[in-house]
């Protein structure tokens, strides 16, 4: 290590800029849920709880947001008498 060093030319602020379609908010969650995701985090041995709530999310509305046509209908039809057995 050295003695001193020059950070005269050194910038403030995050070292990798945000993304700009991140939007940044405080949430409060129940404990359970947050320590799933933080153990599905360790599990896959890293990566960030945060980036996986929000997939969940985007998935849920995804779903959520698909179109009703016969295909749909199908798989839900299927989904349903599958679970009944």
């Amino acid at each position: 290590m050295r003695d001193e060093y020059d950070f005269s030319k050194g910038k403030r602020g995050p070292v990798i800029p945000r993304d700009p379609s991140k939007v940044r908010i405080t949430i409060r969650l129940d404990a359970d849920i947050v320590e799933y995701f933080k153990s599905q985090v360790h599990k896959a041995g890293g990566g960030n709880y945060q980036t996986m709530i929000n997939s969940a999310l985007r998935e849920y509305l995804n779903k959520r947001l698909e179109p009703l046509n016969e295909t749909t209908l199908r798989r839900v039809i299927r989904e349903e008498l599958q679970a009944t057995q």
